[in-house]
């Protein structure tokens, strides 16, 4: 099953980091986001990826071009006239890189590669979060209810706690807000039938509007829960969280070796 990435937008609410480099190429542990989720696919054995570029994808070009030079240590013995690497990083992937233009919408971004899917179900998601998802119960659970689209619905972390209050305006305590008070939303990791395609009339689709909209009316939309970790990266703030985990070694979504 193929796995499609969609890395080709600004990530203007993170500029700090993507004003020198796309969004999915920001880096926790001193790996690129991207990585880290296609590492995740690939432990689960998903290895056939198609990647949607966009803003700077000449980046991400360069860099599965140069994949061996970024992940390995090397000597270069310019006198015999060759390069040796060592420590070598290899990986057991199929990396089809495709421009989907700048501007192009999320789903308008899918459309595009639609020649690169054939006819079978695919997953997909996005080029800049983590989650411990089981892609083969997701996968499972799309297969048993036979529709043309499964999303993985989530329940984001709380980023505030809860004041308990009196009457009068005393503060009795404070605590967590329940994930089950903060409602499920759309997590990404997809699985998806060629059919989605029809619903994407171009590069101005929106994915999370109309598509998936006629899907759900259609009653050809259904929703996993996944209730493990889950997290965005669009701010410094959810970066860092990342990369506190790794450095713990406390990553959810690390199960690769």
């Amino acid at each position: 099953m193929k796995v499609v990435l969609l890395a080709g937008g600004f990530g203007t609410r993170l500029s700090e980091e993507t004003a020198l480099r796309p969004k999915p190429m920001i880096e926790v542990g001193g790996l690129p986001l991207l990585l880290h989720i296609m590492k995740n696919c690939s432990t689960q054995g998903f290895n056939d990826f198609v990647i949607c570029l966009g803003y700077m994808g000449y980046y991400i070009k360069e860099y599965f071009s140069n994949y061996a030079l970024h992940r390995s240590d090397v000597t270069y013995d310019f006198g015999a006239g060759k390069v040796d690497f060592f420590n070598r990083v290899t990986e057991n992937w199929r990396v089809t890189l495709l421009d989907t233009g700048v501007d192009t919408m999320t789903g308008g971004r899918l459309k595009r590669v639609q020649p690169f899917l054939g006819k079978d179900t695919f997953l997909m998601t996005y080029g800049d979060g983590v989650a411990d998802i089981d892609l083969h119960k997701l996968t499972a659970f799309h297969r048993k209810h036979g529709k043309a689209a499964t999303v993985t619905a989530v329940q984001p972390p709380g980023r505030f706690g809860v004041l308990e209050l009196s009457d009068d305006g005393r503060v009795r305590a404070f605590r967590e807000k329940p994930q089950d008070e903060l409602g499920w939303i759309n997590g990404g990791f997809f699985v998806l039938e060629p059919s989605v395609m029809d619903l994407i009339t171009g590069d101005e689709t929106v994915w999370e509007r109309e598509p998936l909209e006629e899907l759900a009316k259609r009653n050809e939309l259904v929703a996993y829960r996944h209730q493990g970790f889950w997290q965005p990266v669009d701010t410094l703030r959810e970066k860092r969280l990342l990369e506190e985990l790794w450095a713990q070694n406390r990553a959810p979504w690390k199960i690769w070796s």
